[in-house]
């Protein structure tokens, strides 16, 4: 009986965590920073894309071109499109499961309980469309600084990982994975550094979306 009650004690450990953690997130991506930001009437429109795990960020393509070389696609031609979305993450994760089908359990573990192979994912990409998965904002010039600042010290030094197709590729980031400091963490990470308002912690997808207007 008493190994039984171990046992099932042991089963609810990691349901008990799941729970506080999703219980924390809640909180942490309502409660605002940033309470008094309101868009601008006039600068650089941005994006933010959700594919319902992960977030990241579209600016202009232009000025990018130093770090993000339009050699390093595979198809150049792409990167005459006029937008690049960034989104910072676990290598594994991104490179590894480039579909839903391609998700494993330990993969996820892994990544969750930290991880130093971080990547940026970087997309060529039309300027995109507003929607439920799609939202815009208009930032300030010197909000904009602060973004492409804060996304410019995201990447590390390294070449460049090609990507899951010719549109796409990854390079090396900074910074540790895990399940406290998630890839739409980091979302929520560099628009508060660049002054916008949203939630204090951002660690899923929704509580970056919930803040920005449809």
């Amino acid at each position: 009986m008493i190994r039984y009650r171990a046992f099932r004690l042991l089963l609810a450990v990691p349901l008990i965590v799941i729970a506080l953690w999703a219980a924390a997130a809640a909180v942490g991506s309502l409660w605002p920073v940033n309470g008094d930001w309101r868009p601008a009437d006039a600068g650089v429109r941005i994006y933010v894309i959700d594919n319902g795990i992960h977030t990241g960020i579209v600016v202009p393509a232009a000025g990018w071109d130093d770090i993000v070389r339009p050699g390093d696609f595979r198809d150049p031609r792409y990167a005459g499109h006029g937008w690049r979305s960034f989104g910072w993450g676990d290598r594994a994760f991104y490179i590894e499961t480039p579909t839903w089908r391609d998700v494993r359990v330990g993969t996820v573990l892994r990544a969750a309980l930290g991880s130093e192979r971080t990547v940026m994912h970087v997309d060529a990409l039309a300027e995109p469309r507003t929607g439920p998965d799609v939202r815009s904002i208009v930032l300030r010039p010197d909000e904009f600084a602060r973004l492409s600042a804060f996304i410019r010290a995201s990447f590390a030094q390294g070449g460049a990982i090609p990507g899951y197709g010719p549109d796409d590729v990854f390079y090396p980031a900074r910074g540790r994975y895990s399940a406290i400091r998630t890839c739409n963490a980091w979302t929520g990470e560099a628009l508060r550094y660049a002054g916008v308002r949203i939630g204090a912690w951002t660690p899923t997808s929704g509580g970056v979306m919930r803040w920005l207007p449809r």
